[in-house]
């Protein structure tokens, strides 16, 4: 299935998946409010807002995913996905603030000596609902969440699974309520603000990390390393670079191959290299590979030292070597091989002059390129070349 696709087709399924969350926080939110407008529990009400504001949370995550999983464009050639990374940020920034107020207002409550009235039981029973139907949501998100590899969305159940906990202290404090035990209610509550807070600061832990191209684990890229390995022709790879953008992967990576293939056939390695990447880790969306004839890791870069000479120039100095030589004005190819920081020559010809022979003929020319530093294996070859 094309990237395109599959991408739009995980678009819609979080699109799905938070719209049923929105209508899951709407219901549930009318009931806590209104039940705690009827039996007088201001943490019910409360619980009701929090509910209602899990909508907002909603629609901006509906947003954010789709214009987070649009196709690269001529402005964003990597495509969306930092926005994504982004809402993530707010969304653990939200759920830092959501487990501040909780575990503040019930510090309050606990401090201040406050006790609640009994709420009656048809209370009790709708706080119940409401907590397994946050708990459902939260489950029901965070499995679209992984399947689809969506940080955001996985933000977004934990933001749900906040909303069920806030739940889950009140039901105990309806039910110490019941029982005569008001203090319990802060107690818990508290609790459950320093396990939101840390949910939070994970959140925003790994999508700062996200941010500033952090690599993914050892493992995986010891996995991506083995698999770019395994294809035929690779020699070795080496400076091999991973970064997340949303919920993508991009690499880059050096193949190395033989050193005597042409462009073409080591282009081709590097494709089938990418191939399998790709089909071994569906994550990627973008794959940049470098052919290198030899293995040039940990060296400094290339562009940053003096360079050899290129075709133009080393034609110009071989003519000015053996611009006399027959054998060089009878030339049919010239392949050049860059290897090792030396330049080898490859010198294809019809036909010898006279009595001639190849070692010799190859003897007076490497004879005669004696000044030429920068040659290094010189081979004469005859027949048509390789053009």
């Amino acid at each position: 299935m094309p990237a395109s696709e599959i991408r739009d087709r995980q678009t819609r399924e979080a699109h799905r998946v938070t719209l049923i969350g929105a209508v899951v926080d709407f219901v549930v939110g009318m009931a806590k409010f209104i039940a705690g407008l009827l039996v007088g529990s201001a943490a019910l009400v409360a619980d009701g807002i929090h509910s209602f504001s899990d909508i907002v949370t909603d629609v901006f995550v509906i947003a954010a995913t789709h214009f987070g999983r649009q196709a690269p464009d001529s402005d964003h050639p990597y495509g969306h996905g930092r926005i994504e990374t982004l809402a993530t940020l707010w969304l653990g920034s939200v759920l830092i603030f959501v487990a501040g107020g909780i575990a503040w207002a019930s510090l309050s409550r606990l401090l201040d000596g406050e006790s609640a009235p009994a709420p009656g039981g048809w209370a009790i029973a709708i706080a119940l609902a409401a907590l397994l139907g946050k708990e459902w949501i939260y489950r029901y998100t965070m499995r679209v969440a992984r399947r689809i590899g969506s940080r955001l969305l996985e933000a977004n159940a934990w933001h749900s699974r906040s909303d069920a906990l806030s739940t889950l202290v009140v039901l105990v404090g309806l039910l110490a309520a019941q029982a005569g035990i008001g203090w319990m209610d802060a107690v818990a509550a508290i609790v459950v603000g320093v396990m939101v807070g840390q949910v939070g600061g994970k959140l925003l832990w790994d999508s700062s990390q996200e941010l500033i191209d952090t690599a993914l684990p050892l493992a995986d890229r010891t996995a991506l390393q083995t698999t770019a390995e395994s294809a035929p022709g690779v020699r070795g790879v080496h400076d091999l670079r991973t970064r997340k953008l949303g919920s993508d992967v991009l690499l880059d990576l050096h193949i190395v191959v033989p050193p005597r293939v042409t462009v073409s056939e080591a282009h081709e390695i590097g494709n089938e290299v990418t191939r399998r990447l790709r089909e071994g880790f569906p994550s990627l969306s973008d794959v940049t590979f470098h052919i290198d004839p030899e293995d040039d890791a940990g060296e400094t870069a290339h562009s940053l030292r003096p360079g050899l000479p290129l075709r133009d120039d080393v034609e110009r100095r071989l003519d000015a070597a053996w611009h006399d030589l027959a054998i060089w004005r009878q030339r049919v190819d010239l392949d050049l091989h860059y290897l090792d920081d030396r330049i080898d020559v490859s010198l294809y010809v019809d036909r010898l002059p006279g009595n001639t022979s190849l070692d010799q003929a190859a003897d007076m020319l490497r004879h005669r390129a004696g000044n030429l530093p920068w040659v290094g294996r010189l081979r004469l070859w005859q027949g048509p070349g390789r053009g």
